[in-house]
């Protein structure tokens, strides 16, 4: 699975990052998304529904 953000909509609050930061990164002013470990799914999934502005999806 992997976290995508999209670009257009991310206000770049860095939320994702700090709650999840194996899975998301801030990179310049926009979070990034990466492939999400096993073992961490659940945790990407809820800090995807926790985005502001919800402009994180998870993909499989």
């Amino acid at each position: 699975m992997k976290a995508v953000v999209n670009q257009d909509v991310c206000i770049g609050c860095g939320m994702c990052a700090g709650d999840c930061q194996v899975v998301f990164e801030l990179n310049g002013d926009k979070a990034q998304g990466k492939e999400i470990p096993a073992d961490l799914v659940d945790k990407a999934k809820e800090t995807a529904a926790n985005c502001p502005v919800q402009a994180i999806e998870i993909k499989d």
